[in-house]
């Protein structure tokens, strides 16, 4: 039995306390707002992302981040953009020998950071473990089969996470090209909302399919470019969650797509959703490749359309209408 402090109250952090907590484990579930602690607390269920799904008596809830002072295991379950600060507020209170995870997907605006570095650069002291793939919340917290990837460059502690939530309904690998891992996990979130868009515009599957095959080249083109490796977008954390997110109506990434599709403004879409990655993580992405100067044209068009209005209809023939190309050109992992 680990005593494992889960920060972030959403459907991903109640899922994983359900799932700890049915394996026993000693799970202390945080939120930085006592109301919504509350309401959980009295509910024993996230009623908007979980609905009908009971949280165990075991599971203690707090938002006194105390709770995590003598955790093994810290898993950071809130959204991209509040890493740095959840981060932050625990330097002083975690013991020497707990371990952080992350199951966050994006990239810190501004920085273009992962979130891995974020959380380094906060916790110098503490090891941090990535975990990642194709894992909707709505499955995991029905305990639901599902398989993801635990990457760290320290791989005792990758190996420690396997070890501690892996159980008959949760599969975990272990890798340690964190890098690759990491923009998988951020970068498919783009495509998701492509993928959302194309079905808001009912462009078929054919397409769809056609978006999902590129988009994942144009994942390892970065992620090779950032010092990742090509096989690990092949995996788990790269085509398993492009998947899953490009397909499931659990994506919020595809259900903001499929609203802007329909001629919704993509502002108004992300608000309607509520967190959507993929919208911090495509300007994030259009500026690293930029500044790499490799070309992701489907990331481009998302970016145009999500920032600068473009019309989904336009974005598509563009991408339609590139100029040929062999399907694997070597050049473009080097130039425009």
């Amino acid at each position: 039995m680990a005593k494992i402090a889960i920060l972030g109250s959403g459907g991903f952090g109640c899922a994983l306390a359900i799932m700890c907590a049915n394996e026993n484990h000693d799970v202390r579930l945080w939120s930085c707002f006592e109301e919504e602690i509350q309401t959980l607390k009295q509910e024993r269920e996230h009623k908007k992302l979980l609905a009908g799904v009971k949280i165990p008596q075991s599971v203690q809830m707090t938002s006194d981040l105390a709770c995590a002072s003598d955790a093994d295991l810290v898993i950071l379950a809130v959204p991209s953009f509040a890493v740095r600060s959840t981060a932050a507020k625990l330097k002083g209170v975690l013991a020497p020998h707990t371990i952080v995870a992350n199951v966050g997907k994006g990239l810190e605006q501004g920085t273009l950071k992962r979130l891995s570095q974020v959380i380094y650069e906060e916790l110098p002291e503490h090891v941090n473990v990535t975990i990642s793939g194709p894992s909707h919340a709505e499955e995991v917290g029905r305990g639901m089969s599902t398989v993801v990837v635990a990457a760290s460059k320290d791989i005792k502690a990758a190996t420690y996470v396997q070890d501690t939530l892996m159980n008959p309904n949760f599969r975990i690998y272990i890798n340690d090209d964190v890098i690759g891992v990491e923009l998988g996990g951020a970068l498919k979130n783009v495509m998701a909302l492509a993928a959302g868009v194309l079905d808001g515009l009912k462009m078929g599957d054919n397409a769809k399919a056609a978006l999902m095959t590129r988009g994942i080249a144009e994942m390892a083109r970065l992620g090779v470019a950032m010092g990742g490796r090509t096989e690990t977008f092949a995996g788990l954390s790269g085509i398993g969650d492009l998947i899953v997110t490009c397909t499931s109506m659990h994506s919020r990434n595809r259900r903001a797509g499929i609203l802007i599709g329909e001629g919704t403004k993509a502002a108004d879409a992300v608000k309607q959703i509520g967190t959507v990655e993929g919208y911090t993580a495509a300007k994030c992405a259009w500026e690293l490749a930029e500044r790499a100067n490799i070309e992701m044209p489907i990331v481009e068009q998302v970016y145009e359309v999500l920032f600068r209005e473009k019309s989904p209809k336009l974005a598509m023939a563009e991408l339609m209408d590139r100029k040929k190309r062999h399907e694997t050109e070597d050049i473009w992992f080097y130039q425009k």
